[in-house]
């Protein structure tokens, strides 16, 4: 038992688990980064020979080899679907909540495509990460690099009721998307 284990046995009210299965043995587990992370940190699995499709501004596809330093390089405007290793073994009622990792997105304009990316309960095929270089150079994405965050997040059930009638105004609110200003 590591002390971040024991601190969050300890302190912190503990959930259900989440459950991976590691596609290979060198994958690294997710983990917290410190005792007061919101979210796991996930890590390219991106060894020397892995292949990675990757699409460019116009939608087209190709496929890339991860070289002999087991890095890619992210060229500026391109995406790619980033491997991490990992299948999660979701419980009934809850997701995983993918985000970007706010420092990599300032300081290499690595972002996540999707702004959010989601892995329902009953996904259980290996997770790719999809990532975009919003940046103005390319970027390289190294095997075992931390590429995004991520946190287990409770999902509640609902239905859809039509309404027959617009709902009435619930504010003293005037305008409407976007009219509260951008300050």
């Amino acid at each position: 038992m590591t002390m971040s284990d024991e601190y969050y046995r300890r302190d912190r009210h503990i959930g259900p688990s989440l459950k991976y299965y590691k596609l290979h043995p060198d994958v690294e587990n997710p983990a917290f980064a410190t005792e007061g992370s919101a979210c796991f940190d996930l890590r390219a699995f991106i060894p020397e020979g892995t292949e990675i499709r990757m699409y460019d501004s116009w939608g087209s596809f190709n496929t890339i080899t991860v070289d002999e330093h087991e890095r890619i390089f992210l060229p500026k405007g391109t995406r790619a679907l980033i491997p991490i290793g990992l299948i999660f073994d979701i419980g009934s009622g809850w997701s995983i909540r993918l985000h970007a990792r706010s420092g990599m997105a300032l300081r290499s304009g690595l972002v996540l495509t999707n702004s959010e990316g989601i892995i329902d309960s009953d996904y259980v095929s290996p997770v790719l990460v999809m990532m975009t270089n919003v940046g103005n150079k390319d970027q390289a994405i190294i095997n075992g690099n931390r590429i995004c965050q991520a946190e287990m997040v409770q999902t509640y059930s609902y239905v859809f009721e039509e309404i027959k009638e617009k709902p009435l105004k619930k504010a003293n609110r005037t305008g409407g998307f976007g009219s509260t200003g951008t300050k």
